[in-house]
Formats: structure tokens, sequence, C-alpha cells
């Protein structure tokens, strides 16, 4: 790598390491360490080819999907994530209730599948559409909507608490995927 790819590398790293690191904590189910590991991994593949990727952000993040895949294909053993108590409700209730609510979401994501947790991701977090993350994972449409609803099924019988937080009264919000239908008769 010369010095001006170089350069443009740490740039890049520095830029957007954050970003991505967050990514791949969620992709690796809320396991700090194994997402810098997921990370790291896909920095230096993107390293390799640096010269040659015309996007570097979407190229590292399709190496992080697909190193998830990898892994979750391997069928590791899922090891126990050791968090610390959650802090006492001090003067800032508000700080203390979204640590809450963060602890309460990253256990429910580490119960969930690979499999799951990464739709859930690259759906929500990543905010791609069904076609997208399809695409990424290799599967149909309709595998990504049948594990998407099997997913949230299971994400809200392992943390009902979190069904408090979405729309007031069990309203639905609309599929941005899908455009109205007029149906006559």
């Amino acid at each position: 790598m010369d010095a001006e790819a170089q350069e443009s590398f740490r740039e890049f790293v520095a830029n957007r390491s954050s970003a991505l690191l967050r990514t791949a904590v969620l992709l690796s189910g809320g396991d700090r360490h194994a997402g810098e590991d997921l990370l790291q991994n896909a920095l230096i593949k993107a390293a390799g080819r640096w010269h040659r990727i015309d996007e570097p952000e979407a190229y590292v993040r399709q190496v992080l999907y697909r190193q998830q895949i990898s892994r979750w294909r391997l069928k590791w053993r899922a090891r126990e994530l050791s968090v610390a108590e959650p802090p006492d409700v001090g003067a800032d209730g508000e700080a203390s209730a979204a640590a809450e609510l963060r602890l309460l979401m990253r256990g429910a994501l580490a119960r969930l599948t690979a499999r799951q947790r990464t739709v859930l991701v690259l759906r929500y977090f990543e905010d791609l559409p069904e076609a997208e993350v399809a695409r990424v994972l290799g599967c149909s449409v309709g595998t990504v909507r049948s594990t998407t609803h099997r997913s949230l099924a299971r994400l809200r019988a392992l943390a009902p608490e979190l069904g408090a937080l979405g729309p007031a009264g069990g309203e639905r919000r609309p599929s941005d995927d899908y455009s109205p239908v007029e149906v006559r008769s």
C-alpha cells in the first residue's frame, strides 16, 4: 500500500471505526470483545484491498455481515455474557433508565440465535430494506420476512417490558417496504 492509500485508510478508520464498532457489537450479541475482533478482521481484509474499494464503508459492513454469518454457521458454543449490576437510579433518572434499557435490549438480543440477531440488526439498526438484507445474507426476501417476524416475537417474549416503548395503543406502523394498494370490488 502506498503512502497516499495508507493515509486514506487511516483517515477512514479514524472517522468511521466507532460507528462500525457499534454495528459489530450488535452483530456479536452485545459482546464488545467479539465485536472488536469482528471489526478488526474486517478492517484487515479492507486494508489488503484498499486500492480497489470504491465505497469503503459499504465494503467493511459487508465483510462484517459475512464474517458474522460464517461465525454462526460454525455453531460455536455461546459464551456467557458477564455484566455488572445496573447502576442505581440516581439524580439523573433518564440516564440510568437509558442504561437499563440498553442492558435489557443487549440481554434480549444475546438470547436470540445469531441468525435472528443478524436479521434484526440489519433491518432495524442498519435500516436496510428486506431485499438488501436478503442479498447480504444470501437468502430469499420471504426468509428475511419470516425470520424478522419470529425474531421480533421472540424478542417480545424475552423482554415484554420493551413492548411499552412501541407505538401507543398497539398501533402498528406500516412497513416502508410496501406501498398502499387500492382494493376494488
